[in-house]
């Protein structure tokens, strides 16, 4: 990306010094000149006064300003060296040598030097942002863009009347309806002032300023409707003349508190919503206008502001109607001009503009930007903005473009990647819509015979469990397993109840049906009585899980039919009725195998040598238990249990111990085999008779009217995407 700061920082320091040079015979009490004899060239060609450190120009040095008015980044301002050239002005002021060296040709080549670099390195990366934003990538992604908001009756309208040199509307209540784009293109000297309004389908032509207030109504109430309401939709207005700087703007709807009218009760909550919408993005300047006869932490404007940019980083700060302050409380509004009330990194500028009473009057936009330096240059407090370069519209001017121009320096290495990822991952989703369909019954069964291979092979990578992911996506194995690991805890919840429940048995058999048998004997019949019982408590909770899990692969491959055959929509409805057949099939023949599981549970059997092994373990953790004081206690007055209660606890738990590791497995295996890879093998199979039904193909491969709208979603997508790579390309190779 081309470095345009430093080529621009070396034009405009060699211009600077030609023109202090010409300037250091000047005394300064000779600044203030009779005004019959001095046009004051402002950075707006057209008005008639233009702004230096040390004071005015006359109007031989008007090519110069014009050349001064580039925008510069802040950081290579070299407003010091300007200064101090200032300060050795020498007396002998040579009018006749003053104009020869203006008309030089040395000063007319460093003029024409520094116009060019304005207009192919400054200029570009405005015209790039409105560019991208005219071919619609904000449906994208966000651009880098200055945001305006304010409260109602901020004077918002008033600053961008000044910035813009045009009437905006003006009235009652809320008169900014919808977002309104302002793109200002300052065009050479010789050229009239022509603009353009484009919403929806319209583009409308300007020939006058005096049009554009009624052609932005027009369009609020096409947009917006006309009782007051507000709309997202935006409004663009492009306009071209001498007499503005270049500079894209957003104005924002102003921030009503009460209805009126009209308008919908909650309006005040809808325009908040409106622009936090707009100002949330880190690619978005917020331009905050706010009153300095106002408590500015009251506003409502610089709250949301904070809100979404806390740390200021995004924020420019613009104080109006200075001469409504009190008097006597000049000194706060130049604390929050110093940043010491509510700290914003990029600061506060402050402006006076047209109040109602000057519309009123019909005071112009050019005397009244002459008034406004008259007032600050006068202003006994405000004075030192001034020579801050912080007050008046014209440094306002200056600062945005700088700000915007910086802006959108800074987020073209993010924008660009942006657009990179945005196009291949549109270019990746056509793919998946075949932009000629196929006519020839030849043609027809090998797109099918393509479409099921590939849905067949993602079949096989998600059994496998090496299925691609998107995003946050989860394979499906994992998803089972956790399931499993419920059935898990299923299983120790049965044994936790075996423990709880058994000694309540055993003491019903002693006391009930107990017969000729000496203490010590189990009766073989109660301990198979108390483990058929658990283990017919296991069996609804093992069918649950199949239910889930197999609800899980049908929802995955249900997943894959959508991807593959979405956009044909016979075909993906003939495919989910198979998935159906299929799941219900493996479903009757897993809970089949479940349940059967279950009936040779309830046949009490285990090898000699586990049963007495898993007892072993049991009795050794019993007797650990006693020696600590756990279960014995001795000199308590606790009744112990009687040894045959003892024995029937301890040849239950052994068993169900045994029982429990033969399920934890088992049941897994079976759910797996008959409602995973079972399901997906007959899904295949199923598939590939689709290939047999020729009669039919025609059919399936008829295209959904969805699909057919998704495709020129995604390929109006594409072609905006790559034009805006297109943009960027030809922007870094100037």
């Amino acid at each position: 990306m081309f470095d345009f700061r430093s080529c621009i920082k070396e034009q405009t320091v060699i211009t600077n010094k030609a023109l202090m040079d010409s300037l250091s015979g000047k005394p300064k009490n000779q600044q203030a000149m009779d005004s019959r004899n001095v046009i004051f060239n402002q950075p707006f060609a057209g008005t008639k006064f233009g702004l230096m450190k040390g004071g005015f120009a006359s109007h031989y040095l008007q090519p110069f300003f014009k050349a001064f008015a580039v925008p510069l980044p802040p950081e290579f301002e070299d407003e010091d060296m300007m200064m101090d050239n200032v300060k050795e002005r020498k007396p002998n002021y040579d009018q006749k040598e003053l104009k020869k060296q203006c008309y030089g040709e040395e000063d007319k080549a460093a003029e024409h030097t520094l116009h060019n670099q304005y207009e192919k390195k400054i200029r570009p990366c405005i015209n790039l942002i409105d560019s991208l934003r005219a071919l619609g990538i904000e449906k994208d992604m966000a651009l880098p863009a200055i945001a305006v908001i304010g409260d109602q009756s901020s004077g918002k309208s008033s600053v961008l009347e000044a910035l813009s040199g045009i009437a905006l509307p003006r009235g009652n209540g809320i008169v900014t309806r919808c977002p309104l784009e302002l793109k200002l293109k300052r065009t050479p000297a010789t050229q009239e002032w022509k603009g353009k309004i484009h919403y929806r389908n319209f583009n409308i032509l300007l020939h006058n300023a005096s049009e554009v207030d009624n052609a932005i109504r027009q369009a609020q109430n096409v947009v917006a409707g006309n009782k007051g309401a507000i709309s997202g939709e935006l409004v663009s207005l492009e306009i071209w003349s001498p007499d503005v700087p270049d500079l894209t703007l957003i104005d924002l709807p102003g921030i009503a508190r009460v209805a009126v009218g009209d308008q919908p009760k909650d309006i005040g909550e809808q325009i908040k919503r409106l622009l936090k919408k707009i100002i949330r993005f880190k690619e978005t300047l917020n331009l905050v206008v706010v009153p300095c006869n106002v408590d500015i932490a009251t506003t409502e404007a610089l709250k949301m502001a904070q809100e979404v940019d806390p740390s200021g980083e995004r924020t420019l700060g613009i104080l109006t109607k200075p001469d409504l302050v009190d008097r006597g409380t000049e000194e706060s509004v130049i604390k929050i001009m110093r940043n010491k009330v509510i700290p914003l990194k990029k600061g506060y500028m402050i402006v006076k503009c047209r109040g109602q009473e000057d519309i009123h009057n019909k005071l112009s936009l050019a005397t009244a930007i002459q008034q406004e330096r008259k007032f600050f240059q006068t202003h006994k407090h405000f004075s030192i903005l001034l020579e801050e370069r912080r007050a008046t519209i014209p440094y306002l001017a200056e600062k945005l473009t700088n700000e915007l121009v910086g802006h959108i320096t800074k987020s073209l290495p993010t924008l660009e990647n942006q657009i990179h990822v945005a196009l291949q991952k549109t270019l990746q989703d056509l793919e998946k819509y075949r932009k000629v369909s196929p006519t020839t019954e030849s043609e027809k069964l090998t797109v099918l015979t393509d479409l099921i291979k590939l849905f067949n092979r993602d079949v096989s990578q998600t059994v496998c469990g090496e299925e691609q992911l998107v995003g946050n996506e989860i394979r499906l194995f994992t998803k089972i397993r956790k399931e499993f690991q419920t059935w898990e805890g299923v299983l120790l919840e049965c044994a936790v109840k075996v423990n709880k429940t058994v000694p309540g048995k055993a003491w019903k058999y002693e006391e009930q049906y107990r017969g000729r048998e000496f203490p010590g004997f189990t009766n073989f019949r109660t301990f198979e009585d108390v483990i058929k019982e658990q283990i017919i408590e296991l069996e609804e909770p093992a069918i649950e899980i199949l239910n889930r899990v197999i609800g899980l692969v049908e929802e995955k491959f249900t997943e894959l039919t959508m991807r593959h055959f979405g956009n044909f929509h016979n075909l993906n409805r003939a495919v989910k009725t198979r998935i159906e057949d299929v799941r219900e099939k493996q479903a009757e023949e897993a809970q089949r195998h479940i349940r059967t599981q279950f009936k040779m549970e309830r046949i009490v059997y285990c090898q000699d040598n586990l049963y007495k092994n898993d007892l072993e373990s049991v009795n050794r953790e019993y007797l650990n238990k006693a020696s600590n004081g756990k279960e014995s206690q001795v000199g308590s007055g606790m009744q112990r249990e009687p040894y045959s209660v003892e024995d029937l606890v301890s040849r239950t738990k052994a068993y169900f111990y045994g029982a429990s590791k033969r399920l934890s497995n088992q049941i897994p295996l079976i759910i797996l085999s008959s409602a995973f890879h079972d399901f997906a093998d007959g899904l295949q199979t199923t598939m590939l008779h689709l290939l047999q039904e020729k009669d039919k193909l025609s059919h399936l491969l008829e295209e959904d009217s969805e699909a057919a709208k998704r495709k020129i979603y995604l390929t109006e997508r594409a072609d905006r995407l790559t034009k805006a790579r297109q943009e960027l390309r030809n922007f870094t190779s100037l």
